[in-house]
């Protein structure tokens, strides 16, 4: 737990000189829980993720020289397309020592086509360090990575970057955290200016100074602020300060109670920093902190904030002490290697896993037998015997585990938690039997992808090698969806973006040498149900010897963005007694049936959703196969589409571009004629901000357009907004578009 004597030591030097420390001396059994932190980099794209994350592991000691993102020579950007492109694609993780804490970091992608990989990383983090650009504040994405922590109540501390930029403005940040993200700013730090150069940050805390060698990156001086030498600083710092507690009093009592039998704003650092923390892991405001990673200020600051202010294992998750002495792990990402095969990286809730260790998977309802284990240096890593509690460890040798899966020592073992859990949650009143069910099965959403293309190997001599290909990748990036399509015998890829599949081919060709061809980007539309319908179909023939009967009643029922399961049982008392007594395996056979018939639609061929079908009455002859079942209910399930007529869905994409007021104009005169819904026009330092809803299809090529329309000087991001119904005429052309007629 956190300890108040810590909070005073990380204040009393003057002088810090940061020594070089070898992590990979240190053993796991040796660090305490409460001296671990699981923490994820969040951020939009180019805010500054992987920098900061290289000062962090240089400061720590673990790499003696710093890399450069647009150098290719990162510790976290370790695959070609990452070093080639200056972005990060794939989460990498890594594990190093600060101040005798432990710091399991993920670096994560801030690219929208990638936020797969965000989401997989939020299912198991502790805490997280959400970057901002300090002369943007919260973009397009730094809301999706928001939002997406807010659903796993994850508590957040934010770091202002590129605070050296002449246009970086923090009190515009903290007023867009506080516009955009709801959510209350307290900011701790104040920049340092000299002659319009960053040269140090006030720590507002302690009414300190802290000062950066331009010769000795490593050293940094902390000096206290007087009214005498610093009136300007030392002024602003105190109203700053007096500001801080005002706003901390209201979500602290116990700050609350200090102020009123103080009768003055006058706290001491010690119980501001305890309120913080307070009120950081109850989420009810956010801590900001301020630098720049590039020039290599603020960094060592942020790691203090980092231990101070965000919670160790054992402060989250307390409901997986159920598995007792046993492992209760989750899986969240997979990787294939080409020395080590396929590597798990699992995040470990109770327990110790221990290398060659033989485990079951909840999901998959399946037992395996691990091989080797590692702790992960992002593409480099140690192999070690065992990992405790609290850390990340990756395992080898691993087929059936996906990203998202529970593990433990048995089924029983598996079978005993839960049943402890339910008992313990029962008398707390706090939760029910379907709660701890959801929460065994809890694993990262999966994004509707929003473009699909073919593909196709070189020869037929690939065909193999390439579905293997596609299966590994299929494994590591969930958001891929590989499908065959029945009609023309072609593999399609679906998935997030442009961007996306392009890095696809791209590693199957480096990766897997294999120069897969790409079809044409296709949007993916889909559909909807318009009309209850309900219909009984019969299949009477004979097959060889075998006769075979299958007689079955459905009703398609359109619901509003359902997503539960697609089948359901009429419970009225005639159709009960029918279908009561049902095999599982005919109801396996039937909801496969619908799977297919709801799979490709009646007007374009897309994916039916928001679509429930309800199964009436079900009989079946003696020795009746199930394929000819799943037949007969996909058959039906085709009819009842017809009959009850579908609406086209697009996909709707939320675009936010950054332009110079002189081209806005002609920005918006461009955007009209793209069936776009303007939502927002804001100031952003010397740039016109535009937030709009436009189709997907509308926005093919449009990064050249745009370019062309403000000579280069605009910029956009956008990400998926929704899939919306299309009126009659955009319906006509959409599936002229698909089908060519």
């Amino acid at each position: 737990m956190f300890s108040l004597i810590s909070a005073r030591a990380f204040f009393k030097p003057r002088l810090v000189k940061y020594f070089r420390y070898s992590s990979t001396k240190k053993k796991f059994e040796d660090v305490d829980v409460s001296k671990i932190r699981n923490i994820g980099i969040l951020a939009h794209i180019d805010a500054g993720k992987t920098t900061t994350t290289e000062r962090m592991l240089y400061y720590s000691g673990l790499i003696n020289q710093m890399g450069e993102v647009h150098h290719g020579n990162t510790v976290t950007d370790f695959m070609d397309q990452e070093r080639e492109r200056g972005i990060t694609i794939t989460s990498a993780a890594v594990t190093f020592y600060w101040k005798n804490n432990q710091f399991n970091l993920i670096d994560t992608p801030g690219h929208i086509d990638f936020t797969m990989e965000v989401e997989q990383t939020l299912n198991v983090l502790d805490g997280a360090v959400v970057i901002l650009d300090g002369s943007a504040g919260v973009e397009a994405q730094t809301l999706t990575v928001w939002r997406q922590a807010d659903r796993y109540k994850i508590p957040r501390i934010v770091f202002v970057n590129k605070m050296d930029r002449s246009d970086s403005n923090l009190f515009l940040s903290c007023k867009s955290i506080e516009e955009k993200l709801e959510m209350p700013a307290l900011c701790l730090q104040l920049p340092v200016i000299e002659n319009g150069v960053l040269t140090g940050i006030v720590d507002v805390l302690t009414l300190e100074k802290i000062m950066y060698n331009r010769n000795n990156d490593k050293l940094m001086n902390r000096v206290e602020i007087t009214k005498k030498s610093d009136p300007e600083l030392w002024e602003d710092a105190r109203r700053l300060r007096s500001h801080l507690v005002d706003v901390l009093s209201t979500f602290d009592d116990s700050l609350a109670n200090l102020v009123i039998s103080s009768e003055s704003f006058d706290i001491t650092t010690v119980d501001i920093i305890k309120a913080l923390r307070s009120v950081t892991l109850k989420q009810k405001a956010v801590p900001v902190l301020m630098g720049s990673a590039y020039k290599n200020i603020g960094i060592q600051p942020l790691m203090d904030s980092i231990l101070l202010y965000l919670p160790s294992p054992d402060e989250r998750d307390t409901h997986f002490s159920s598995f007792e002495e046993n492992l209760c792990a989750r899986a969240f990402k997979v990787r294939h290697d080409k020395q080590k095969g396929a590597l798990t990286f699992f995040r470990i809730y109770n327990g110790k896993f221990n290398k060659n260790q033989r485990i079951y998977s909840i999901q998959q309802k399946q037992a395996e037998q691990c091989g080797k284990l590692y702790v992960a240096y992002a593409d480099d890593f140690k192999e070690v015997d065992s990992i405790g509690t609290g850390n990340i460890a990756v395992v080898s040798g691993l087929k059936y585990v996906m990203s998202g899966d529970l593990v433990t020592n048995s089924q029983s073992s598996a079978q005993k938690a839960k049943n402890k859990m339910f008992k313990l949650t029962k008398k707390k009143g706090e939760i029910d039997e379907e709660s701890v069910e959801s929460l065994f099965g809890t694993g990262p959403r999966i994004p509707e992808p929003v473009f699909f293309c073919s593909i196709e190997p070189p020869s037929l001599a690939y065909q193999n090698a390439l579905e293997q290909a596609l299966n590994e990748l299929q494994r590591e990036d969930p958001s891929l969806r590989v499908t065959h399509d029945g009609e023309t015998g072609q593999t399609v890829l679906s998935g997030m973006g442009e961007l996306h599949l392009e890095i696809i081919k791209d590693r199957i060709l480096k990766e897997y040498k294999i120069n897969a061809e790409l079809g044409p980007l296709q949007i993916a539309y889909l559909e909807s149900p318009v009309n209850k319908v309900t219909e009984s179909l019969l299949t009477d023939t004979k097959i060889g010897n075998n006769k075979q009967m299958v007689h079955v009643k459905l009703s398609l029922i359109p619901v509003e963005k359902f997503g539960g399961d697609i089948m359901k049982l009429d419970k009225s008392p005639d159709a009960a007694s029918n279908i009561a007594n049902i095999f599982p395996k005919h109801l396996l056979a039937i909801k496969q049936g619908i799977e297919v018939g709801v799979a490709h639609g009646p007007k374009i061929g897309s994916r039916v959703v928001n679509v429930q079908v309800m199964l009436h009455m079900f009989e079946v002859g003696r020795g009746t196969s199930e394929s000819v079942i799943a037949a007969t209910v996909t058959q039906l399930v085709q009819k009842l589409l017809q009959k009850s007529d579908t609406n086209v869905l697009e996909p709707i994409m939320h675009l936010e571009i950054a332009a110079p007021d002189e081209y806005v104009s002609s920005v918006m005169a461009d955007l009209a004629r793209r069936r776009s819904e303007i939502q927002n026009v804001s100031l952003r330092g010397n740039m016109k901000v535009v937030e709009v809803m436009v189709p997907l299809a509308e926005l093919m090529g449009y990064s050249t357009v745009l370019r062309t329309i403000t000579s280069g000087t605009a910029t956009f991001t956008m990400e998926f907004g929704e899939y919306r119904v299309m009126t009659a005429v955009d319906e006509e052309n959409a599936i002229r578009s698909v089908r060519g007629f």
